[in-house]
This record gives structure tokens, C-alpha cells and sequence, in this order.
């Protein structure tokens, strides 16, 4: 968990989010949390995530996706050395689109 979420209010989020029961449910509820720069900002990470996976260089993904090289950066540390998210989540995704 975050060291900067309270437990309580963090496990609400997290419980509704484990709840989400398919991909318009999702789509709905983060509408109505997230700002249209909040959800840009996470499905850019999501991209670079993806491309960081497949093999691509930085300049690649720049070019791809306009993220900045922090953003790249900070996804690219997360993959390797974050939480475990990206490397549950990734695999799962690239399974889908077989």
C-alpha cells in the first residue's frame, strides 16, 4: 500500500475498483473519479508500459505515445522495481490480445 493513503479511505477505492464487473463498468466509474487529464495521464503510462514491455528504446516511445523521458522513466523503474502492478497486469493484457 501507498505510504501516502490513509488505509481506510484507500481500501474503499480499492474494494470499488475490485468490483468493477467489465470494461464499461470501469470506463464509467473512472469517468466519474477521474479528471479527462487524470485519465490521460494513466492510460499514457499504460501505453508506455505496454511499449517498454514489447522492447522499444525511449526515443520509440516518445515518438509514440509524447510522453515525456520522466514519465517513461518513472514507468520504466515501476516495471522493474515498483509494486508488482505493471508485471501482473502487462502479461495479462498481452494474453487478451492473442
Amino acid at each position: 500500500m501507498s505510504k501516502f493513503l490513509d488505509k481506510q479511505s484507500s481500501d474503499a477505492l480499492y474494494r470499488a475498483i475490485v468490483s468493477i464487473q467489465n470494461e464499461e463498468e470501469c470506463r464509467k466509474f473512472l469517468d466519474d473519479l477521474c479528471t479527462v487529464s487524470e485519465l490521460k495521464a494513466m492510460q499514457q503510462r499504460m501505453d508506455v508500459a505496454l511499449l517498454l514491455d514489447e522492447g522499444l528504446i525511449y526515443s520509440e516511445i516518445l515518438e509514440k505515445t509524447g510522453a515525456s523521458s520522466a514519465t517513461i522513466s518513472r514507468v520504466n523503474r515501476c516495471l522493474h522495481y515498483g509494486a508488482g502492478g505493471y508485471q501482473t497486469i502487462v502479461p495479462r493484457l498481452k494474453a487478451e490480445q492473442k
